[in-house]
């Protein structure tokens, strides 16, 4: 009888190891995810932070080139309507301007 009950206490021990050891794992775990949430976050938070400012500079980029290219299309369109002025006077008819041109002339756009 005493080796019988060696037997089960053993088997009892050893099923109480496991549960314990799986608990353990458990709350490890969660306790890991838990702590992850932030530094996650932050890491997050950081990638965001720098896309932003990235963006912003090439917006700038790019609206100081728009307005570059919008300065020199009035120039261009200055240019040429002083030129097509200057034709008219000496007496010569300039070819119909393309479309495009028109619409640019009708509404500035």
């Amino acid at each position: 009888m005493n080796g019988i009950l060696g037997i089960v206490g053993a088997a009892v021990a050893v099923l109480g190891a496991g549960v314990t050891g799986w608990f353990t794992y458990r709350g490890t775990r969660t306790a890991a995810a838990i702590q992850a949430g932030p530094q996650a976050k932050a890491t997050d938070l950081a990638v965001l932070e720098s896309t932003v400012r990235r963006v912003d500079e090439e917006n700038k980029e790019l609206r100081g080139r728009q307005s570059r290219l919008e300065s020199l299309l009035r120039a261009f369109a200055w240019t040429t309507d002083r030129w097509a002025r200057q034709m008219h006077q000496a007496g010569i008819e300039p070819e119909a301007p393309h479309p495009l041109v028109e619409e640019y002339n009708r509404t500035g756009v």
